[in-house]
């Protein structure tokens, strides 16, 4: 691919598809969207996610705790599909891209860089965050008949986490970030 200048395509001849585009900064823009993902999840797994008031009685659930309650509801393998999808691919994802993209920006590469960067976009499609939001918001409109629902902070923490590592991942110029790896790897 030929260098490319800011606001400049690359597009195919034939079926006049854009091949690449030349987006600046956008392993920066990533790295911040990244920073600022895990700091949502951080929000999203220690503050309360909902609360049910129901009959005189509340409870609240924190994130990392709907693991443990399916279990202990007799659900063990939906449990494991929470810890999984829910918890486990959105922390590979972020740690992922901060491991490539922090020390790229400066220049130089961690050890295994590469299988990281990989790993990051192998990950994407198990990463299930947008289902299970999807799936609480549909239990919400069910249950806001039964009980008053009010939604926590980790909630709205939850929301930010999946648009900021959705972008994160969008932004990154796939190109850009491959060439870097390869010339500093070399």
């Amino acid at each position: 691919m030929p260098g490319l200048a800011v606001g400049q395509s690359v597009i195919c001849p034939h079926c006049a598809a854009r091949l690449q585009t030349f987006r600046p900064n956008s392993l920066h823009r990533s790295a911040a969207l990244a920073v600022s993902a895990a700091s949502f999840f951080f929000v999203a797994n220690f503050f309360p996610f909902i609360e049910l008031k129901a009959g005189g009685q509340s409870t609240r659930i924190i994130l990392a705790q709907s693991v443990s309650a399916l279990q202990a509801h007799g659900s063990p393998w939906l449990a494991l599909a929470v810890a999984v999808f829910i918890l486990g691919a959105p922390t590979i994802s972020i740690c992922g891209i901060l491991y490539v993209l922090l020390p790229l920006l400066r220049g130089r590469t961690l050890p295994g860089a590469i299988h990281v960067c990989r790993w990051v976009y192998g990950s994407d499609p198990w990463n299930m965050i947008e289902v299970f939001l999807l799936g609480v918001l549909v239990s919400l409109m069910k249950l806001g008949d039964i009980a008053t629902v009010t939604l926590g902070i980790s909630f709205w923490g939850f929301t930010g986490l999946i648009i900021c590592l959705t972008a994160s991942l969008a932004a990154i110029d796939r190109h850009e970030l491959w060439h870097r790896l390869e010339t500093l790897r070399s």
